[in-house]
């Protein structure tokens, strides 16, 4: 339990006024944007879906859409689909969790990075889920463990799943990569060659004295049950087929870039071939609305992991 000595120490050290702060992205983005008329997010979020949205029509305007598929039975549990319109007979796809800390956003402000992947002969699958106060935590996890067998069970011609989340999403998606499988629920095994994760939550421990929590409501037990950096040991069965690249924003807070280096060692020592990216010139939110560029860095190497095979 050694790699948890310093999440553990950050949790145990910090009191409420330094976790709202080291939880709150939109404080540390250098950008200064005005708001925007109405709204009652902070000027960077409002932009943030702005930009989200822009990029969203656009990847509805260059790739063939399959919108709104169920993957369960819930009102929520909904999927859009990207495919090239050039076909490709084994593509890999690439799936989409977004963020918003778990109560705002969904899969219709989730196709910004659509243009260079489905250009590339990648699908894009975004996921919607349960968003808090409604949906719990635990509903969460195992709708986007639900969603990746629901995809893995339909769409067998892939090439191999990449998951890819930001923020929450992240969390999300290493929390999918802590699945056992073998459960009857699931049916299948997803082949996942690859994870994303960016600028995520991995030990929710210290959200539970956060304003984070005042939708979440969640207790300390149910933070740990829920939390990735707990939970690297169920994780090791994808050790050696599965290339994890952790990003963080330079203008992130001191603590997710605290719970990303973390998570980084963990995944190494089980194993894991893991690429760590700390990248400059953007912070919490810009740092995946750039996915749009082909130029872009993190969209060069989730390029090359899906389609070199290579570590970046």
């Amino acid at each position: 339990m050694a790699q948890l000595s310093g999440a553990t120490q950050a949790r145990e050290t910090m009191d409420k006024e330094e976790c709202n702060r080291q939880f709150s992205p939109t404080l540390w983005s250098k950008r200064i944007i005005q708001p925007f008329e109405g709204s009652n997010e902070h000027p960077v979020v409002d932009a943030h879906i702005k930009a989200l949205q822009e990029g969203t029509a656009r990847g509805k305007a260059v790739a063939e859409t399959i919108l709104d598929v169920s993957y369960g039975p819930g009102d929520d549990e909904k999927m859009d689909i990207y495919m090239p319109l050039k076909p490709n007979p084994a593509p890999p796809v690439f799936v989409y969790i977004h963020g918003g800390y778990w109560r705002i956003l969904g899969k219709e402000f989730s196709g910004y990075m659509v243009p260079p992947l489905v250009e590339s002969g990648a699908v894009v699958v975004a996921l919607s889920y349960t968003l808090s106060p409604k949906g719990s935590m635990d509903l969460m996890v195992d709708q986007m463990r639900r969603a990746v067998a629901f995809i893995s069970r339909q769409y067998s011609h892939f090439s191999g799943i990449y998951l890819c989340g930001h923020s929450a999403g992240a969390h999300l998606a290493a929390m999918v990569l802590a699945t056992d499988w073998s459960l009857p629920e699931y049916g299948v095994t997803p082949d996942i060659k690859g994870a994303f994760l960016l600028s995520g939550v991995f030990d929710m421990r210290p959200l539970v004295q956060t304003y984070v929590n005042e939708h979440l409501k969640m207790t300390l037990e149910d933070m740990a049950r829920n939390s990735p950096m707990l939970k690297v040991d169920a994780m090791a069965p994808l050790a050696g087929k599965c290339h994890i690249v952790l990003a963080v924003a330079e203008h992130d807070t001191t603590e997710f870039h605290r719970q990303s280096r973390e998570l980084e060692q963990s995944l190494k020592s089980a194993g894991f071939n893991v690429t760590f990216l700390d990248v400059p010139n953007v912070d919490h939110f810009d740092l995946v609305e750039k996915f749009c560029s082909e130029e872009y860095q993190l969209t060069q190497v989730i390029k090359e992991v899906m389609f070199g095979g290579v570590k970046p």
